[in-house]
């Protein structure tokens, strides 16, 4: 055991970096695979390598740190896989602009020099946020860290991929998909962002072919597709065009023949109802073109700018083009009109840029028959959400899916393990192939890579050594509860329900705990444009961990969002430092005490029992709120119970045995019960506030090494006292109702007062007599006479009534009277100096007629109130003249 006594000033960073060093170094974070305790596992959603801690990545691993430590404490056997993300595009934008300071790019390096450097800057920067994450305090088992593209993680890649592609569920196909001009590759639907945008609807007139006179006109948003225009569709019940479905258009400063289609897609309540069909440019365009059999022209290419087959356009930027065209239509007298038009528009999620939708060969996972046990298992109850609300959510995406796009057209990431022949022979295989199996000929493997959310959907056992069958999958797999926010939910936590359901046959965790974002003080999202991001780093260097952890837990409840406050910073930090000079005064009063002599409970007065019964109570209320994944209401009990019950009364109310040097047997129970609360009561903390937990109760006594494996306290019956704690508040509120009298006039702390109690019932009255020592002490009151409510009511007293008391406390030697006239009487001369002032101001035609409405309101609210002042200390002054 440390020395009993703690420095007189809580110092966080001290004591954070300390305790972590020690957790290390004794291995208290590391999980045996094999063991008879039952298991408890959390596989961290993996940080970016390319990240930094923010506030959202602090709340998401402070609320899994709570879990793990909660149930380590509990016996499970916990582990918590800690592990980074290879990130894909997000890493290879970072190193491309670093060579880009250089006037360096990919290309002047080639593809494996590239990689090389990627690594070298993965070796530097990529485990940055779990070193942040340590100061955090996170207790995740670093040794079994893991990186998505380490062998055994690229191992399970490949076996995925292959296994899916013999299954019929990997498919190569000629596609429309999103295209990101600027980062050169096709993105999934789910890593396009729309916004809503301001932006025009062009109406364009179409003639029908050989009959100049009769015309269509189709509105468009992007007037630069018309290049590649091969139809024009209406709805086939639209009386305004039937006649014309079958016949021929020519294509606006093309002069291309184009036909007038009916196909149910169109509404046509939208713009005119006719709408121009692009199949190469707009995937419901392109689902067109295959119902009708329509070519599909392509005028944009994948850098943004006009392909060759546009003519004088070829080479523009797209959207130079779209002004020039316009510009064209207007001259040719084809451009009808244009209209403000607010539309969703698709950003690639990496670099803002607007997407282009573009055809192009790309690897596909068919999703129907991964998504069908995936939904299942949610319906069933097998994994559930926490809050509720998020099931229909995951539901309703699942029962809508498409097929996922997998290849990125970048360098960085999950080679796709294809390979092709000049015969025209392809190859999938677990194993680098060395020759065409087909013809003998040389092969190439497929340039592109795995979507990054490919590899993170398999965290969940790629990280435990699968496909190898490790002890660490046998007994930690399925986990047990996965911590994400909701903006990740279609991204990686369905794709990890699939593939879990698929490659081990059983789920992959059994609840998802989601959480909202953390927001600024204005309910904002915190973001680089806002400059109201706040770094998690700069509170933990000013204040510490304990603190950031406590700021961001209390007040948060599952599934929504929270805000930050700084004052709510302070109010966390003024809790450590009221928990620390507690327990520093406890600890100065148990040199001569003994533990393991337990008092009789003959012993225990009725401030023991009442504090006994409420631990009782907490350890109760904290843990199934644990339970409940309502963490934030567990910290709020926890606060309550140190601040308000433990440290402002049962302290104050154990003091006078603390001091009695005459009544060994008292001062030993109040020892007792001071030290058992406060060391489990530590322990009920600690998954909370990790480090000023540890550090105190290594000073008190105990047994073990640490906190973090003491066992988690259980409600001890023996100890729930509802008639204690009934009697206790009847003393409690006497005290506090005494209190606020003395405050309202003035009475200096020191100076007794006289109290007269008449109990409601003989119950009550005992309470009051047998505790009179209680009141004496902590509301200053000598003497006190304890009477019954039939007896007459005192004359001249202040008054007041709580739970069965009427209290009086006589005036009479309370106040100097003198004195308090005198300064009621200078208070009043003030009020009325300020009401003259007020009343001369408002007066004022020029003011009222000059100020802003909100001034005038303020002045007059200030009349108001100093007018309601000025008949309250009046009223007082003619009670006091009374007396």
């Amino acid at each position: 055991m440390e020395e009993q006594q703690i420095a007189t000033v809580y110092d966080p960073q001290t004591v954070e970096k300390k305790w972590y060093q020690f957790w290390e170094e004794n291995q208290l974070f590391h999980a045996a695979a094999a063991s008879d305790k039952d298991p408890y596992s959390i596989v961290i959603p993996p940080p970016n390598v390319t990240g930094q801690l923010h506030m959202g990545h602090a709340l998401d691993n402070t609320l899994q740190d709570i879990l793990i430590r909660w149930r380590r404490m509990q016996g499970y056997n916990t582990l918590w896989m800690p592990g980074t993300d290879h990130a894909g595009i997000a890493t290879q934008i970072k190193v491309e602009e670093m060579l880009a300071k250089d006037n360096v790019s990919r290309y002047d390096l080639g593809r494996e020099a590239f990689i090389d450097k990627v690594w070298e800057w993965k070796k530097l920067y990529g485990s940055r946020i779990l070193t942040q994450l340590k100061s955090l305090g996170a207790s995740c088992d670093w040794e079994r860290e893991r990186f998505t593209m380490d062998e055994g993680c690229s191992k399970a890649v490949r076996e995925v991929f292959v296994s899916l592609y013999e299954k019929g569920l990997i498919y190569q196909g000629n596609r429309i998909t999103n295209w990101c001009p600027r980062c050169h590759t096709a993105l999934s639907d789910i890593e396009v962002e729309h916004e809503e945008k301001p932006g025009h609807l062009y109406h364009v007139q179409y003639f029908v072919e050989g009959n100049p006179d009769e015309s269509l006109i189709v509105a468009t948003t992007r007037p630069e597709t018309i290049l590649g225009d091969t139809a024009v569709a209406v709805h086939p019940e639209d009386s305004r065009y039937k006649q014309l479905i079958g016949k021929h258009l020519i294509l606006p400063l093309v002069g291309r023949s184009i036909p007038v289609i009916a196909d149910e897609y169109v509404d046509p309540a939208f713009g005119t109802g006719a709408v121009k069909v692009t199949p190469a440019h707009d995937p419901n365009d392109f689902e067109m073109g295959l119902r009708h059999e329509l070519p599909e022209i392509i005028v944009i290419e994948p850098n943004g700018t006009m392909s060759e087959s546009t003519g004088k356009y070829s080479g523009l930027d797209r959207y130079e083009c779209r002004k020039l065209l316009v510009s064209d239509l207007r001259e040719q007298g084809f451009l009808v009109k244009i209209e403000d038009h607010s539309h969703a528009v698709g950003h690639c999620q990496r670099c803002a840029t607007v997407v282009e939708p573009l055809i192009s060969k790309q690897w596909y996972v068919r999703m129907q028959p991964l998504a069908e046990p995936a939904i299942e298992a949610v319906r069933s109850g097998k994994i559930k959400f926490v809050p509720e609300r998020f099931t229909k959510i995951y539901l309703n995406w699942l029962e809508n899916i498409r097929d996922w796009c997998i290849s990125r057209q970048i360098w960085w990431g999950h080679r796709i393990p294809a390979w092709y022949c000049a015969c025209g022979e392809t190859v999938v295989s677990r194993n680098s192939p060395t020759a065409c199996p087909k013809c003998g000929g040389s092969l190439e493997q497929d340039p592109d890579v795995l979507d990054t959310w490919f590899s993170s959907g398999l965290w969940p056992f790629s990280t435990m050594g699968w496909p190898e069958q490790t002890e660490e999958l046998k007994s930690f797999y399925p986990t047990s509860v996965l911590v994400t926010g909701y903006d990740i939910i279609f991204f990686w936590v369905a794709r990890m329900i699939m593939m879990g359901l698929e490659f081990q046959q059983d789920i992959p965790f059994e609840h998802v705990f989601i959480h909202g974002l953390v927001r600024d003080g204005q309910g904002r999202k915190m973001s680089k444009s806002l400059g109201n991001g706040i770094d998690p780093l700069d509170v933990i260097e000013k204040y510490g961990a304990d603190t950031l952890r406590f700021t961001l837990i209390t007040g948060n409840t599952p599934g929504n969002d929270m805000r930050f406050y700084w004052e709510r910073v302070e109010s966390s930090r003024n809790f450590s430092n009221k928990l620390w000079n507690a327990s520093r005064f406890v600890l100065m009063n148990l040199t001569d005490f003994d533990a393991t002599q337990r008092p009789d409970p003959a012993s225990c007065t009725l401030a023991d029992q009442w504090i006994l019964s409420r631990y009782a109570h907490t350890v109760e209320a904290v843990t199934r709120n644990l339970e409940r994944f309502e963490l934030g209401e567990a910290a709020r009990l926890l606060y309550e119970f140190i601040w308000n019950e433990y440290c402002d009364w049962y302290i104050e109310l154990a003091k006078p045995r603390l001091y009695n040097k005459e009544q060994a047997a008292a001062k030993r129970t109040a020892q007792y019960v001071l030290w058992h609360v406060l060391e489990n009561t530590l322990k009920l903390l600690h998954p909370f506030m990790p480090f000023i937990t540890e550090n105190i109760w290594q000073h008190l006594p105990h047994d073990g090494v640490s906190i973090m494996v003491a066992a988690w306290p259980a409600k001890e019956a023996e100890y729930v006292n509802g008639a204690a704690e009934q009697q206790m508040e009847t003393i409690m509120e006497t005290i506090k109702a005494v209190r606020n009298m003395r405050a309202e006039v003035n009475v200096p702390p020191g100076k007794k007062s006289e109290a007269i109690l008449q109990a409601a019932n003989e119950d009550i009255k005992q309470v009051l007599t047998d505790n009179v020592q209680y009141l004496k002490t902590l509301a200053a009151l000598e003497p006190v006479l304890i009477t019954d409510s039939s007896q007459d009511k005192p004359a001249n007293a202040m008054t007041a009534v709580v739970n069965g008391v009427e209290v009086y406390l006589p005036m009479k030697g309370l106040i100097d009277i003198e004195k308090e006239t005198a300064r009621l009487n200078k208070e009043l001369a003030s009020l009325d100096k300020e009401l003259s002032r007020l009343a001369g101001k408002l007066a004022n035609e020029g003011f009222v007629a000059k100020a802003p409405a909100d001034v005038i309101a303020k002045e007059r609210a200030k009349e108001q109130e100093y007018g309601e002042k000025k008949a309250a200390i009046q009223e007082r002054l003619s009670y006091l003249e009374a007396l």
